[in-house]
């Protein structure tokens, strides 16, 4: 696809009915667990002209945790995970884009989860652009990296009988971000 990203640049929230910040765990080292928090907000601003200026933060609720199972969120807020009596928020605050290709480019930036801060990098897909029924512009965006959640403090784990752990170390975040810009 070729787009005009000139005409792109500009401001944008997040459109959060409309987005998905999700992530993925593997579980007893056999499958992948799925889960993402629903409520969230973010902006982005977008420099078409120079890609590399453009920007994005983004805000998460910790207890807004979802994994369709109230055992699991439960656990995943305790002490062992989240602390999200201590910590009820978890950001991120881009610190730079690369350009890998013509709808493709490398989101650098610095996730906090608990008291921690650590630079990561989101491998970023443009998705597009439309104008909605209602008039709106909106872009989309796909993002995926790999964290380790040791990196965050989070070390709780239990031996399995077989060999290997129940959590795994390495999380995937993927995030669908449909943004509208702002007036």
């Amino acid at each position: 696809m070729s787009t005009d990203y000139a005409s792109l640049t500009g401001d944008y929230t997040f459109d959060v009915a409309h987005s998905t910040v999700g992530f993925i765990a593997r579980h007893a080292m056999v499958t992948k667990v799925r889960g993402g928090f629903n409520e969230f907000e973010g902006e982005i601003h977008v420099d078409g002209a120079n890609p590399e200026k453009s920007s994005a933060e983004a805000t998460v609720k910790v207890a807004s945790v979802d994994t369709r199972n109230e055992q699991r969120n439960g656990h995943l807020l305790s002490g062992d995970f989240f602390e999200q009596d201590k910590f009820p928020e978890m950001t991120f605050k881009s610190t730079g884009v690369t350009v890998k290709g013509e709808d493709n480019f490398v989101l650098h930036g610095d996730l906090t989860v608990k008291d921690v801060t650590k630079p990561i990098e989101f491998d970023v897909e443009f998705l597009g652009t439309t104008v909605d029924p209602y008039g709106n512009s909106r872009v989309g965006f796909e993002a995926k990296t790999t964290v380790s959640r040791k990196d965050f403090g989070m070390t709780w784990n239990a031996a399995l009988e077989t060999g290997g752990v129940l959590v795994s170390d390495k999380i995937q975040l993927e995030l669908e971000i449909s943004a509208i810009k702002k007036s």
